[in-house]
């Protein structure tokens, strides 16, 4: 397995994880979701370049001093999401750091909150 699908692998688990995440496939591709909010967009898992885009308030200008990151399109990008791909990526733990940062964003406080508890961080 080439280290760009094993990165999306990873981070897909670590999404997934996440309390009250699911898969979903709108469009045909691979979301996770919490509720009915998309908190990262993967693509399709034979995508010609990986990658991920996710919610960021907070490290949106990071995010896009990755190699080949910007703002997402259909106006998404206005909203703070920003397109990510895996080849030359930061590491898997700042991707999901992200990630997580993302379904901070979307997710239902209630779930906030249990992660937070999960983790001893309430």
């Amino acid at each position: 397995m080439s280290r760009v699908r094993a990165v999306r692998k990873q981070v897909l688990a670590f999404a997934l994880g996440l309390p009250g995440a699911y898969l979903d496939h709108p469009w045909g591709e691979d979301v996770a979701k919490v509720g009915k909010k998309v908190f990262v967009f993967l693509g399709t898992a034979d995508g010609q370049e990986p990658g991920m885009s996710v919610k960021l308030p907070d490290s949106r200008e990071q995010a896009l001093l990755s190699p080949g990151a910007a703002p997402t399109g259909y106006g998404l990008g206005r909203a703070g999401w920003v397109n990510v791909p895996f080849r030359g990526a930061p590491p898997a733990g700042v991707l999901q750091d992200w990630v997580e940062e993302s379904y901070r964003t979307v997710a239902p406080k209630r779930l906030v909150a249990a992660l937070d508890e999960g983790r001893g961080t309430a």
